[in-house]
């Protein structure tokens, strides 16, 4: 590496190269864990884990081709084209989800890009879900920055719009729908001054060079996102990737540490896919810097881990999940005390 790894008391960094963010993956698998957890526990508490829940609100007939979505209007799936949720729905399945101890509830829409008039009903939700006590989070696809400062108007916390992979496999998994196009609405997210949630997929065939080219992608945009999901991919019948080679389950851990090191400040997040890791993964990628998950037995129209097991995992491990602070601040200072010699060079 050109640089060592950053210390606990460094300020993130923006000037990731792909040879550093290589060569971070590449670590000895120890190594790597120690650094990344090294720097876990100078920004967060190292047990506790964010909670939040994600419902489809508008499920299938997407006109775009990702190949990895069952949702796609392209692909011949199992999943049945619905109709936009009512807000008593929408309201009737957040407090389920607040019961269950989510302080986040994500709503997702199959929509390219949404229309002016499609925003409508979809504040009227943002508004009920932040009046039961509720982060709220949306991802509706592609954004004009007027509708983002509209959302952000509406009272809406996060907007999730995912960069999936590196700019070089990217072609091979979509096409209507450019990487260039993805990194504008992220910055009309940020420019309107909400928070950002951006990550990518894993195991659709990329090469680990591609694993390290999204997450410099990530890391040098202006601010990190400050909720990073990183999905495992959950092969669909009927889907252009069904049957694709699984990935190396350490594979998926080496991204996790590495996420964490190069965004020291950003919740990292267990996503889709989680309904296929073992425990003794889970319990890894918590090691490795993870401290986010996706709760309840669907994510959209995915499988997820039942919520029982979550929670046994959670008391064997002695997670507790995080508490809900509106407006809260900055995750936990940087401990300075933290000494110099639990850097990995």
């Amino acid at each position: 590496m050109s640089r060592p790894l950053p210390c606990p008391q460094d300020p993130p960094r923006h000037d990731w190269t792909l040879q550093e963010v290589e060569s971070i993956l590449e670590l000895p698998f120890n190594d790597l864990l120690f650094a990344a957890q090294s720097l876990h526990r100078a920004h967060f508490d190292p047990n506790r884990i964010q909670v939040s829940t994600l419902l489809s609100i508008k499920t299938g007939a997407c006109p775009e081709d990702c190949a990895y979505c069952g949702q796609s209007a392209h692909h011949s799936t199992a999943v049945a084209p619905e109709r936009l949720l009512s807000l008593d729905e929408v309201l009737e399945r957040a407090r389920a989800a607040k019961a269950q101890g989510a302080t986040r509830f994500c709503m997702g829409a199959a929509w390219r890009n949404p229309t002016d008039k499609q925003l409508d009903p979809v504040i009227a939700m943002i508004a009920g879900v932040k009046a039961l006590g509720l982060e709220t989070c949306m991802t509706l696809g592609m954004l004009t920055a007027e509708q983002a400062r509209r959302l952000k108007a509406a009272g809406l916390d996060y907007y999730n719009h995912n960069l999936d992979t590196s700019p070089e496999f990217y072609g091979q998994v979509i096409s209507t729908r450019t990487y260039q196009e993805r990194l504008a609405t992220l910055e009309h997210i940020r420019a309107a001054g909400l928070k950002t949630c951006s990550g990518g997929i894993l195991g659709m065939g990329e090469s680990r060079r591609d694993r390290a080219a999204l997450l410099q992608q990530l890391a040098t945009l202006p601010a990190h996102p400050e909720s990073v999901p990183i999905n495992l991919l959950v092969q669909i019948e009927g889907t252009p990737l069904f049957g694709t080679e699984p990935l190396d389950p350490f594979e998926f851990v080496r991204v996790v540490a590495a996420a964490r090191i190069l965004m020291p400040c950003s919740h990292i997040r267990l996503a889709a896919g989680r309904h296929l890791m073992s425990d003794e993964l889970q319990a890894l990628c918590f090691l490795a810097g993870a401290n986010a998950i996706f709760y309840g037995e669907r994510l959209l129209t995915a499988p997820n881990a039942p919520g029982d097991r979550d929670r046994r995992l959670f008391e064997r491990l002695g997670l507790m999940t995080e508490p809900f602070v509106p407006e809260r601040s900055e995750p936990m200072a940087c401990q300075r005390e933290q000494r110099a010699e639990h850097c990995v060079s």
